[in-house]
């Protein structure tokens, strides 16, 4: 053997040592696994692939603004836009936020309703109260957070209503302080549960009616609300396919500059006070 094959030799012994001592750590490991399941089959180590080393990155909603600003900037040839849309992500980014927990709301609301049922079904059917909240809970989505305490307080014997009445605290479950209210007074003076359940259920059902209602009245003025923010880019790309260069006017020239930012506070003003209408009308 020569001296130049002396460092490829080595480096050949030395990978099939680690290869090899990483396989019969595997196979400790394994059997380590087995031994201490006590027989039962153990799934096998997850192999490593390139998938698994390439980053995962979750688009969000918001970041589509700086695409988007992205195509503006390069047809003004301006780098406005992209500032623009970055100022955007951060309030696009709270908007979603605000509208995702008022969806988390309102399956908690709904949540609640279906709650009430199912305690007052599993009642009828002859469970006491703490095993009928314990099977409705299961069911159902309305404690949340709180789902933890009030099944401790119904499983051993702790304070109930209390329990819901704090989870009536989280958006949208409102209705548990109802539940809770009738909890205490079957409990103090022994009345029906099942009975005050189903007025209570009864009168959530009617409240939920009148706000989705409420929602489909309303659902022509939020279609008009969105008109209204989509009506200035109409103009500009209308604009643009005529052959004129809005977008130089705007962003290269000291008028179109002043024209742009007066035209974007006012449609901001526009869009604020209009949104304003509307959700007073849902809160109303």
């Amino acid at each position: 053997m020569t001296a130049a094959g002396e460092p490829v030799y080595a480096a050949a012994v030395c990978a099939g040592a680690a290869a090899w001592l990483t396989v019969g750590r595997e196979r400790g490991l394994r059997r380590a696994r087995l031994l201490l399941a006590g027989g039962a089959p153990v799934d096998s180590p997850p192999r490593w692939s390139w998938e698994r080393l390439l980053p995962v990155v979750r688009l969000r909603q918001e970041w589509l603004c700086l695409p988007a600003a992205l195509v503006l900037a390069v047809l003004g040839k301006s780098v406005l836009p992209l500032a623009a849309g970055a100022v955007a992500v951060p309030l696009v980014r709270r908007r979603l936020r605000d509208r995702e927990r008022r969806r988390e709301q309102e399956r908690r609301a709904e949540g609640v309703i279906a709650f009430c049922g199912a305690v007052a079904a599993e009642l009828r059917a002859g469970l006491q109260p703490g095993q009928a909240l314990l099977l409705a809970a299961r069911s159902t989505e309305a404690l949340g957070g709180a789902e933890a305490a009030v099944l401790a307080a119904a499983r051993f014997g702790g304070d109930v209503p209390e329990a819901l009445r704090a989870a009536a605290g989280q958006p949208g479950a409102d209705g548990l302080a109802g539940v809770a209210v009738c909890w205490r007074v079957a409990v103090d003076s022994g009345a029906g549960l099942a009975a005050g359940l189903d007025r209570l259920e009864t009168a959530l059902r009617a409240e939920w009616d009148q706000r989705q209602d409420l929602r489909a009245r309303l659902a022509g003025a939020w279609s008009t609300v969105v008109l209204l923010s989509v009506l200035p880019l109409a103009g500009l790309a209308m604009g643009w396919a005529l052959g004129a260069d809005p977008f130089g006017v705007l962003l290269h020239t000291a008028g179109g500059l002043v024209c742009l930012v007066v035209g974007g506070l006012l449609e901001a003003a526009g869009l604020c006070w209009a949104v304003r209408i509307v959700r007073g009308g849902e809160e109303t």
